[in-house]
């Protein structure tokens, strides 16, 4: 069957933007296609630094004839509308059938050449193509990432003929802008377009770019004795950077291998595009580095590794001089300058910040086995460094370098560390602090930034998460649940939602921020954080509003960590529903809550696990439906004379399953709470069978709801079943 081959070739396309620019023209041809009905067996795209091409395989030569029944108004409604059915079919009254007193129209299309079909697909993908930045160019009112300079259009063999704002269709391209001919060459179909764009010099896959780049760049560094230093983001980069890319190993001045080895990354990373070399032997780097050319130089690179090696040698020199002049600057004059730097206008500054991570990390830091004061200190100075030289220059470098900083200044390695660590883990692949004094830094930091921002209504809504708090929720539960903390998420909350107020309304009641320091000092909150009375006459604000805005902010942060709780269980194959029964009853020690999650998704799996869930069912709903009639019968059921013998069983397997309940439960031993319940599943089911509940006498039947209830009351101190699916 006929092949359809597009390519739209324009001027240089941003790397970034090329993988989802491919499938975007990918997604958007197949939907216009199955639009007209036409099914390609296969379709591919494919994105490069000047052209976005599409091959589809397998496509007929015609639009197959189609006819379309289209239901219209009543056969008795209003004549404006029935003349507005039939303008909108192009029939007459005449053509029209009724059924049921319905007006129906049968439109008959005949099937249009597939080459008419592309012609408008492909004006409308461009017209409406959604790249992230675009622009316009010329005359005309036509937007692409850039300048569009010519479409190849060709449908088993021939042109598709159509023009978009005076650019043509044609079945011609052209090779790398440099080594090819410089003169476009004509193609019939994706065989001899891709070997076409071979003979003139471009590697058409990006997936072969990729290979290329990786494959010749390990050649270069092994001839050498060197390995390169692994950077996926950066080998994205450049493979949608170099239509013929061609390696070359260059050297840099081994005296820059002094300063900190992120440094020179991310200089050569950022500035130049290279990749950075080490040495197996030591693990350090290498005084070389690797660049990825556009062409094969004559000389085999030497002169492009050499003019590459003096730009790398001017930026390392300008990081040499934010190094050494940093050093000299030091901690207390960047603190300083945190007074000028907003962090949220509604938040205040970054030292007012800072002021909040300090108390947050003082009381963490006993609970996560932490010193206190090396935790302060840390918190103290590790937003520092944002306002140093080499940070200004390098913003990813922030944190890392005041780790750096702290080390050159002598203070203590826990410290540094702190420092250092404070903002990881930033993301999946990144590792969580280790020390405990990082620890406590590291979660300071993460719940100050969660709770400001909720505190000020900017929550992540759908995609869009500006703030990265979906990032930082994640960063508390791997941290606490890693290093198994046992850390009570609702007071925490608490406490930083209690910083926060008193920032804002500090302000607000145009009153020093030190006020509130001092009452927050001297006052402190009890053990629920809650306020005590006395708070009222030091600060001047009532009690019962502040209670109430940390209860409702730590209730909506606990909801966001269980949502964020179910990603990780997910990533791990756990049910979301065992994460809302366990939340359900209030606990906030995420350790202790995924223990139970483990526990009951194993429990659940077992036969006697399902079936008591099904016995669960069965007894809540009988409850819920008595509970509709008027209250419960309450008090503890009694082992009656004269029960049944299911009656007996159920009542003397929940008086026995009491203690085993007691005891496992407070050992935490949640795989013996659920071995405990499973000894309910028989007994339960034999009472059902056996037993009718809604008895005549109403002192039988009031004894098996309270029988019921207890069954219900003994499984929710494991978890919250109703929740369960199942």
């Amino acid at each position: 069957m006929p092949q359809l081959l597009l390519e739209i070739f324009s001027e240089e396309i941003p790397a970034r933007m090329q993988a989802q620019a491919a499938r975007d023209l990918e997604r958007m041809a197949r939907e216009k296609l199955a639009e007209a009905g036409l099914l390609p067996e296969a379709l591919t795209a494919f994105g490069g630094a000047r052209r976005l091409t599409l091959v589809a395989e397998g496509l007929p030569a015609a639009q197959g004839d189609r006819k379309e029944e289209r239901k219209g108004p009543r056969a008795n409604a209003p004549e404006q509308a029935l003349e507005g059915f039939l303008r909108s079919t192009g029939l007459t009254r005449d053509q029209l059938t009724e059924r049921d007193g319905v007006l129906y129209a049968v439109i008959e299309r005949k099937g249009r050449p597939t080459s008419e079909i592309i012609a408008e697909m492909v004006d409308s993908v461009v017209r409406s193509f959604p790249w992230p930045k675009s622009m316009t160019w010329g005359y005309g009112k036509l937007r692409w990432v850039r300048p569009i300079k010519r479409i190849l259009c060709v449908f088993d063999g021939e042109i598709v003929p159509f023009a978009i704002d005076g650019i043509e269709s044609g079945d011609t391209t052209q090779g790398h802008r440099f080594m090819g001919s410089g003169q476009p060459f004509k193609v019939k179909d994706f065989d001899s377009y891709r070997d076409g764009l071979a003979k003139h010099y471009v590697v058409l896959d990006s997936a072969e770019r990729r290979e290329r780049i990786q494959q010749a760049a390990q050649t270069l560094a092994f001839a050498r004795g060197l390995e390169i230093v692994e950077d996926e983001g950066l080998l994205a980069e450049v493979t949608g950077l170099a239509e013929w890319p061609t390696p070359v190993l260059g050297d840099m001045d081994p005296a820059f291998l002094d300063l900190p080895p992120e440094v020179i990354r991310t200089s050569m990373r950022t500035h130049q595009k290279y990749f950075a070399v080490r040495d197996p032997k030591t693990g350090g780097l290498a005084p070389h580095f690797v660049t990825v050319a556009n062409v094969e130089a004559s000389d085999g690179g030497a002169t492009i590794a050499q003019g590459n090696a003096k730009v790398l040698s001017a930026r390392l020199s300008d990081a040499r001089f934010f190094w050494d002049n940093d050093k000299q600057v030091g901690f207390e004059a960047w603190l300083k300058k945190l007074d000028g730097v907003t962090f949220h206008a509604k938040l205040g500054t970054m030292a007012e910040r800072v002021q909040r991570i300090v108390a947050l990390a003082a009381e963490i830091a006993p609970l996560v086995g932490a010193d206190a004061a090396k935790a302060v200190e840390a918190a103290r100075l590790a937003k520092a460094d944002l306002t140093s030289g080499m940070v200004g220059e390098f913003p990813e470098l922030q944190g890392l370098m005041g780790g750096y900083y702290a080390r050159a200044a002598g203070m203590d390695g826990d410290v540094a560390d702190a420092i250092r660590d404070h903002y990881r883990p930033q993301g999946p692949g990144d590792a969580v602090p280790a020390a405990p004094v990082s620890i406590a830094v590291a979660l300071a930091d993460k719940l100050d930034t969660l709770v400001g921002f909720f505190s000020i209504d900017e929550k992540p809504t759908g995609s869009r998460d500006p703030y990265a708090l979906r990032r930082a929720a994640l960063g508390v539960i791997r941290i606490l649940l890693e290093h198994r903390l046992r850390l009570p998420l609702v007071p925490l909350v608490a406490r930083a939602r209690f910083l926060v107020w008193g920032d804002v309304e500090s302000r607000k009641a145009d009153s020093a921020v030190d006020d509130f320091r001092r009452a927050y000092a001297t006052v402190g909150v009890t053990d629920n954080f809650a306020l005590p009375p006395q708070f009222a006459q030091t600060f001047g604000a009532s009690v019962d509003s502040v209670n109430a805005i940390l209860a409702a902010c730590s209730a909506e942060l606990t909801a966001f960590f269980a949502d964020r709780l179910k990603v990780v269980l997910k990533d791990q194959g756990k049910r979301h529903d065992l994460v809302d029964a366990v939340f359900a009853l209030g606990d906030d020690d995420l350790v202790r809550i995924v223990d139970r999650v483990e526990a009951l998704d194993a429990f659940l799996k077992t036969e006697d696990g399902a079936n008591l869930l099904a016995g669960y069912k069965r007894a809540s709903n009988i409850l819920k439906a008595e509970e509709k009639k008027g209250p419960l019968p309450s008090g503890v059921p009694a082992n009656m004379p004269g029960a049944p013998a299911e009656e007996h069983a159920l009542f003397d397997a929940l008086v026995a399953l009491q203690p085993k309940l007691d005891r496992t439960l407070a050992a935490e031993d949640f795989a013996g709470a659920m071995t405990a319940l499973a000894a309910l599943r028989n007994p339960v089911d034999a009472f059902f069978v056996g037993v009718l509940v809604n008895d005549t006498d109403v002192a039988v039947r009031d004894n098996r709801l309270r029988l019921l209830s207890q069954v219900r009351t003994a499984m929710g101190r494991v978890a919250d079943f109703s929740l369960i699916a199942g």
